[in-house]
């Protein structure tokens, strides 16, 4: 199988475009991606592989990944991040490297726009950010929430960064506070 790749920003997709990314999504998610979460994956550039058949493209849509730019206050300074969103591959194509093409965009991307790279990684796609060198951010969590700043105690160990070459890491021990949206904050 090969693939096409097509990096736009939100504001290109072509008509139709996002009602199959969002149906890609659902049937990635088993159902469980809200409507809250496609918002979240908006706004910013997308990653699209479609798949080609025997005698070209035949534009079926097999991956998705998107980047959006938050703001994230860390030791006194809002750092300009990237926060990767929406990664999902077709339930029926996993397996074939697809998630990795879609990251290694998503991370030339950030490498070229942001000082970090962030994300929420579920159990199961924790491993695919490992092997590509993200890394759950070992201090605190939060959130600059609508009342002043908050932890999220339930958010450590799930979010990852990520230093684009050159750039200097988070302190470690440093909290990361998220800017604030509805539905889940990261």
């Amino acid at each position: 199988m090969t693939v096409t790749l097509k990096l736009t920003h939100t504001a290109g997709l072509g008509p139709g475009e996002r009602g199959e990314i969002r149906a890609l999504l659902d049937a990635a998610f088993d159902g469980d991606f809200a409507d809250e979460d496609f918002e979240h994956a908006l706004g910013g550039m997308h990653v699209l592989l479609r798949e080609d058949g025997p005698g070209g493209p035949d534009g079926a849509l097999v991956a998705h990944g998107s980047v959006v730019q938050r703001r994230v206050l860390h030791n006194g300074r809002a750092l300009r991040t990237g926060y990767v969103e929406a990664v999902a591959v077709r339930p029926d194509r996993r397996r074939r490297g697809l998630a990795g093409q879609v990251m290694a965009e998503l991370e030339r991307v950030i490498g070229g726009a942001y000082v970090l790279g962030a994300l929420s990684a579920s159990e199961a796609g924790a491993a695919l950010y490992e092997g590509r060198g993200w890394r759950p951010h070992p201090g605190p969590i939060g959130v600059l929430g609508p009342t002043g700043p908050e932890r999220l105690a339930e958010e450590e160990g799930s979010t990852y960064v990520w230093t684009p070459p050159g750039a200097a890491p988070p302190d470690p021990a440093g909290r990361l506070d998220f800017d604030w949206r509805d539905g889940d904050v990261l």
